[in-house]
């Protein structure tokens, strides 16, 4: 099993943001969650993987090649779902086809209908009559239909309904079943990461702060709930970050059977990756 993509040292320069030294990797057959608060440099990231901009230093391989010099080749294996509809809206989707097959030279319109069925979605209807969830498995269909091995969504799935939402993530994981194909899933939704990611890449400033297996943080990491006086008997070294809220303090740590053993008095919970996320970006370190 390989890397599907590879990111070393990706920097881009702005003068009011720097994206700094970005480096993770995602292996064939897995998911990838990108979290961080808005304007911490989710889709910048992905504009660079897509050469929407140019990089400032490190290096991008997608399927083991420079998404540079490869760019035509690894674009057609690429499928894309961002928030925003990005296809011309007086179209129908008998129309979007036509135009989509002078594209992708690998374009499959058996699976592309195949598509429109699953998701019910009109031949003749122009797409600027679309609801946005009809517009969202629209994009989904055409990112899927010209056998792409990696998957990457920025927001794909903000806006709808919860049951849409479902269906949508049951399509990712099909997506990945065969082992070979990749997805890199950029979202605030952070319960639809929970229920299908693999690892979770954090970026928080420009900065990445971690890349790790959902599980590692799922399962280890920890919240100690305590008043005060515990807090400060706390020893530094296990505090990855803390904040109060109103007459509690929450303390994220990272081993929480080893807290559970030296905070017997403490109440030590599990974790979700929203909970993760929050005391990162509003809590303190020491």
């Amino acid at each position: 099993m390989g890397n599907i993509l590879e990111i070393e040292n990706l920097s881009k320069k702005y003068p009011d943001f720097t994206l700094d030294s970005l480096s993770f990797s995602i292996p064939q057959g897995t998911i990838m969650g990108m979290i961080g608060e808005n304007g911490a440099g989710k889709t910048t990231t992905i504009n660079l993987i897509l050469n929407e901009m140019r990089k400032d230093g490190g290096s991008i391989k997608i399927f083991g090649k420079d998404h540079l010099e490869y760019e035509k080749a690894v674009k057609e294996r690429i499928g894309v779902v961002f928030d925003d509809f990005h296809f011309p809206d007086l179209f129908n989707a008998n129309e979007m086809e036509l135009f989509l097959k002078g594209i992708y030279a690998t374009w499959q319109p058996k699976t592309y209908r195949d598509y429109l069925n699953r998701f019910g979605l009109p031949l003749d209807k122009q797409i600027k009559a679309f609801s946005k969830g009809m517009k969202v498995k629209l994009s989904f269909a055409v990112a899927l239909s010209h056998q792409p091995q990696l998957l990457i969504l920025d927001e794909a799935t903000s806006g709808l309904d919860p049951v849409m939402r479902d269906e949508m993530l049951d399509i990712l994981l099909e997506f990945i079943q065969d082992e070979k194909n990749g997805v890199l899933f950029s979202s605030h939704i952070t319960d639809d990461l929970e229920k299908i990611t693999d690892y979770i890449t954090f970026i928080h400033k420009g900065k990445l702060l971690f890349s790790k297996t959902k599980d590692e943080l799922l399962y280890h990491y920890g919240l100690i709930k305590c008043g005060a006086e515990t807090f400060n008997q706390i020893e530094k070294a296990d505090i990855i970050a803390y904040r109060k809220q109103d007459y509690e303090w929450q303390v994220l740590v990272a081993d929480k059977e080893e807290a559970r053993r030296k905070y017997r008095k403490c109440i030590i919970d599990s974790v979700t990756i929203s909970e993760i996320m929050l005391l990162h970006v509003k809590g303190e370190k020491k």
